[in-house]
């Protein structure tokens, strides 16, 4: 994967072409990078503000709550519940046409933050508000583990 400079953010070539995986990966710069080295753990880390205790999503390089820049990265519990989903019918990339409708979900971590995810393991037809789920990692290429969730 290289790197090009965007604006004051460090921002790193999408390889999905050139590995194979088809569906879009997201950018990682020196923000979320340290989300994105704990996914290839198979870690779930957020920011955590160590003035006032906040974790928060997605990732900032000062706390929202209270705009300190004194973070840290704890590893969380993985868990959550659903908070909210939509099924997508259209298709937006090439990609997904073999996955209509797939889900787009909302999960809210038992630490607080909500996460805009993928829920898989599950039909579409039996995901439901409030469901317990915990954390799955997507290995999607060498470089970019992506955080979806499952069912517990």
């Amino acid at each position: 994967m290289t790197d090009k400079l965007d604006g004051s953010r460090k921002v790193y070539k999408d390889a999905s072409a050139e590995e194979g995986y088809k569906k879009p990966l997201p950018k990682i710069d020196s923000i979320n990078q340290p989300f994105y080295d704990a996914a290839q753990k198979h870690e779930l880390r957020l920011p955590k503000c160590n003035a006032c205790g906040n974790i928060f999503y997605p990732p900032s390089i000062f706390c929202p709550a209270c705009l300190s820049e004194d973070l840290g990265w704890p590893l969380l519990s993985g868990k959550g519940k659903v908070w909210s989903f939509i099924f997508m019918y259209q298709r937006y990339f090439p990609a997904f046409a073999d996955e209509i409708p797939y889900n787009i979900a909302f999960v809210q971590i038992d630490e607080g933050p909500l996460l805009c995810t993928n829920l898989v393991g599950i039909a579409n037809e039996d995901i439901k508000c409030d469901m317990p789920v915990e954390v799955f990692f997507d290995d999607a290429t060498p470089e970019v583990t992506l955080v979806k969730f499952r069912p517990v």
